[in-house]
């Protein structure tokens, strides 16, 4: 298939011939109304109402016990793997396939990256690929999971579920509760995504989501951590607003905290966005099933939903039959003016993350070769 036929397919979706973005905000709701009233009533820091209401409208869409608002997704991913127990020394087995955020948060904790192949079927984490390295290279041992070689503890997993395609979680609880390790969720772009009837990120003791500018909806900048359990969502909530406790005017902070807390006016944008969120789902499926038949009769794979989940299809994906139709595609759509992205950089190439740990790693690296994102904005298509 000819980088053309791709470019007059999606300028015919988005019935434009302008420049299209991979994914772009979209604001046709309350949006400005919003906004404008936290201005309005100058509490546009981390203090104001649309703050904990877009806590509740997060609790409420995701079934999570408790939903604490950050400043971005790499800070609420920070704070559950501050929550989980991970600290300075510790190892946490993660994807190579990732985005760096996710990295980036175990660095400046001190902790280490470990990483294992994804599953073709999810992109993200392979629960099988998770055993045979544990098994291979981890011991069980009174003080918990220990790296054999580097005699380091391992003390969390992190799966990401790689452009909002949820990952099989039975299969990794199941492997965490044996090997004695936290489950976190990398729920950064999983909003809207369901495993089995349940949404992603509440399933391990923490999820972490993203708000960035590029997600399903956004606050600008922001992120959620999602609490399994209301106790652990209360210290959540107190962590990362600097452990200050209430007072009418003392200030006193009991421990060393997180200044994370999402301001008022981020929040009041989150709060309208909520509100059309269920309509951008629906856009999104009927936009990838378009995708989906307009590949099915090439030798381009477009990426679907895992049987067992219901995906937001954040990002819309193929994967092309060789690396050179994969070069030809993102040079001649860019080109055109229709942006194109490949995957991310496997972590363990770059130069911070290059001496981790890690498993064999065949699946990420033939996607990290073979895949192009397209764009996926939410429009409004006819079924």
């Amino acid at each position: 298939m000819k980088p053309s036929s791709i470019v007059e397919f999606v300028r015919d979706t988005y019935q434009t011939n302008d420049f299209i973005p991979l994914h772009a905000p979209t604001f046709d709701g309350n949006e400005k109304a919003y906004v404008m009233e936290t201005i309005d009533s100058t509490f546009v820091s981390s203090v104001g109402k649309f703050v904990d209401e877009f806590e509740h409208k997060i609790e409420a869409f995701t079934g999570t016990a408790k939903a604490v608002a950050t400043v971005n997704g790499t800070a609420a991913l920070h704070a559950a793997l501050y929550m989980a127990g991970v600290e300075r020394g510790d190892f946490v087995i993660t994807q190579a396939l990732t985005f760096v955020a996710t990295c980036n948060a175990l660095y400046h904790m001190g902790a280490e990256p470990i990483f294992v192949d994804v599953s073709p079927v999810s992109l993200g984490l392979c629960p099988k690929a998770l055993e045979r390295y544990l098994e291979e290279h981890a011991e069980l041992t009174e003080q918990g999971c220990f790296h054999k070689g580097r005699k380091q503890r391992i003390k969390a997993v992190v799966p990401m579920h790689t452009f909002g395609h949820p990952v099989e979680l039975d299969e990794l609880i199941a492997l965490c509760h044996k090997w004695q390790l936290a489950l976190v969720e990398d729920a950064a772009e999983s909003l809207g995504s369901f495993y089995k009837g349940q949404h992603t990120g509440i399933l391990g003791e923490f999820g972490a989501v993203s708000f960035n500018g590029n997600k399903i909806i956004t606050t600008g900048g922001g992120g959620m951590v999602l609490c399994r359990d209301l106790e652990d969502g209360k210290r959540t909530k107190h962590v990362t607003t600097t452990a200050k406790v209430p007072h009418p005017f003392e200030f006193y902070h009991d421990e060393a905290g997180f200044n994370y807390r999402m301001p008022n006016l981020n929040a009041a944008l989150g709060c309208a966005q909520m509100e059309v969120l269920d309509s951008y789902l629906a856009q999104k499926r009927v936009l990838a099933a378009r995708y989906e038949q307009f590949f099915a009769s090439s030798d381009i794979r477009f990426v679907t939903e895992p049987s067992y989940a219901q995906s937001n299809y954040w990002l819309n994906a193929v994967i092309c039959p060789d690396s050179e139709m994969r070069d030809a595609l993102l040079a001649g759509t860019n080109d055109a003016g229709v942006m194109t992205r490949p995957i991310w950089k496997l972590m363990h190439r770059l130069p911070m993350f290059a001496n981790a740990p890690r498993g064999d790693l065949t699946q990420s690296e033939f996607i990290e070769a073979h895949l192009v994102n397209l764009p996926s904005t939410p429009v409004v298509l006819a079924d």
